[in-house]
């Protein structure tokens, strides 16, 4: 019933074993005791730059560089320099035979030009002669030829990252509809890696690299730093360094962590252990959260970029960075796109006066169901006050309950919603006694749905999130969540059901309902089953 405090458990564990531990690892998970991370490598790396018509400068050299850094990492690495049609066709057929012969992790880099025609994208060949549009699907090559590929070959996971975001490459003889690449979900098992949001363009560079490729390679090298880090970090040096011009983007379906330089060995912390790293993280955002310059949220967020509290500083930053005057892009809309279920950002518009009745159902007793009215009637910087004494963050995190309870800084609630994002959160519940407890929780974004309430029907994004909550008196709760959120529509969430089981530490550390030594801890006891759903809103 404890996989999420297991899990988390063993993130914290595999960091404390390294040489070095770097201040920005503490949330790193420990895949090394898996498989995933000493299966065999294999890169396929294609970087074209001879275009007849439109020349690039960099994607040679951000071929040469990545494939050299690859092989580094432990890849057997196939690169491929301004190849026409018939042989990036090749090499991408021989790439899937090869994962499906080895099993292995597969990473496919391409930079060069690329294009996007009715919601599907087409990496260009030298040799590609594009007298009209329509001359794309003949002379180009489709990303679904690889991704077929890859999926046929059944390997446990695999990376694609496209650095192929560069202006129209057609010039006046055929005019795409659409800049840039179409959004598309990553397949099972694997990350998808844009160098700008989708819709959007990228410039070639003026130094040796792609401002993109650049930061990759750095970040690529970082020690210990899980997969999605090293992206987020990626993301963040791309943002700041071209004003808002460039914001890369990501989808992803990996469910494991893999690293490209994992830790040496795991190592178990003691909760005395746990407690003081959580700790010392909580006081350096506390410490940040209101500052008046980038800098100190930049630096929290590349020491801490899936720590429990990166939403809210990313949140700030966006705050922030607005305030001072910056137009950052935005992924184009997708409106029609079969290709993916979209994605979304939270609303914190805020204003007095936005109600929200919901209908509160009690799964387990078997009470009355009885509505519940929630009305603004305060807006500061940080926070919203509700009529009822709920006050929230401006991500609609909840900070104090009716009656006193209060929580510390939180992230329940994401800032961008994509299937496949997952964060975790941990904080602590004070009740007006004085007594408090640790609540942890992973979430993760597991689809889009229609979901019909009373309020009417809404096409949601569907969180599902598992957690513990450790009181003083060694009494443990497990928490199963289920969110409907449609930020496009709402600030608040369209519904939501909660399941809790009672239980006790039993003089260990519990993972996974067991003790440490094997025995099994204290059985659990369902205490509550609840559902929310609105029945009605007004927001201004």
């Amino acid at each position: 019933m404890l996989a999420a405090r297991r899990r988390w458990l063993q993130q914290a564990g595999a960091l404390a074993s390294s040489t070095v531990l770097p201040s920005w690892i503490p949330h790193a998970s420990a895949q090394t005791a898996s498989t995933l991370n000493a299966l065999p490598r294999v890169a396929l790396v294609i970087g074209n730059t001879k275009y007849p018509e439109a020349p690039l400068k960099n994607p040679g050299n951000d071929a040469r560089g990545i494939a050299g850094e690859l092989q580094k990492l432990g890849f057997q690495v196939n690169l491929k320099l301004d190849a026409g049609r018939s042989e990036m066709i090749e090499a991408i057929r021989a790439f899937g035979a090869e994962l499906g012969k080895k099993k292995g992790i597969g990473m496919f880099y391409y930079a060069g030009h690329g294009a996007q025609l009715a919601w599907k994208n087409y990496l260009i060949p030298v040799d590609a002669v594009i007298e009209r549009i329509e001359d794309m699907q003949t002379r180009t090559v489709e990303l679904n030829s690889l991704l077929e590929g890859l999926v046929k070959a059944q390997n446990p996971m695999n990376v694609i990252i496209l650095d192929a975001c560069r202006d129209n490459p057609f010039g006046s003889k055929a005019q795409t509809q659409q800049k840039g690449l179409s959004q598309f979900d990553a397949p099972p098992g694997s990350l998808l890696a844009y160098a700008t949001s989708p819709g959007n363009t990228a410039a070639d560079g003026e130094g040796a690299n792609g401002l993109y490729t650049e930061n990759l390679l750095r970040e690529l090298l970082v020690p210990e730093a899980k997969i999605e880090d090293v992206f987020k970090r990626v993301r963040l040096n791309v943002r700041r360094k071209s004003a808002g011009q460039q914001i890369p983007w990501e989808s992803t379906s990996l469910e494991d962590d893999f690293y490209f330089l994992p830790p040496a060995q795991v190592k178990t912390l003691s909760e005395q252990e746990l407690d003081k790293l959580f700790g010392e993280e909580l006081a350096i955002w506390e410490n940040v959260k209101d500052a008046k310059e980038p800098g100190p949220l930049e630096d929290f967020l590349r020491r801490y970029p899936s720590g429990p509290y990166s939403e809210l500083a990313q949140l700030q930053l966006e705050r922030l960075l607005a305030a001072q005057g910056e137009k950052r892009i935005r992924i184009a809309v997708q409106e029609g796109n079969p290709f993916t279920r979209g994605s979304a950002e939270a609303d914190t518009r805020w204003r007095v006066g936005d109600s929200y009745t919901y209908r509160h159902i009690d799964l387990l007793g078997g009470a009355e169901p009885r509505n519940i009215v929630q009305t603004v009637r305060e807006i500061t910087a940080s926070e919203v006050h509700y009529g009822n004494g709920i006050v929230t963050d401006l991500l609609g995190n909840l900070l104090r309950r009716p009656g006193g309870r209060i929580y510390s800084p939180n992230q329940l609630e994401p800032l961008e919603y994509v299937v496949g994002k997952q964060w975790t959160t941990q904080f602590r519940i004070t009740t007006p006694k004085g007594t408090s407890g640790r609540n942890q929780m992973e979430l993760r974004i597991v689809g889009r749905e229609s979901i019909t309430v009373p309020a009417g029907t809404f096409n949601a994004f569907r969180i599902e999130g598992h957690g513990v909550f450790e009181e003083e008196n060694g009494q443990v709760e497990t928490t199963t969540l289920t969110k409907w959120v449609a930020p496009d529509r709402l600030r608040r969430e369209v519904a939501m059901e909660e399941t809790r089981e009672r239980g006790s530490r039993g003089g260990g550390r519990r993972a996974g309902g067991m003790r440490r030594g094997g025995r099994r801890s204290a059985p659990q006891q369902l205490t509550n089953s609840q559902r929310w759903e609105l029945v009605s809103f007004r927001q201004a």
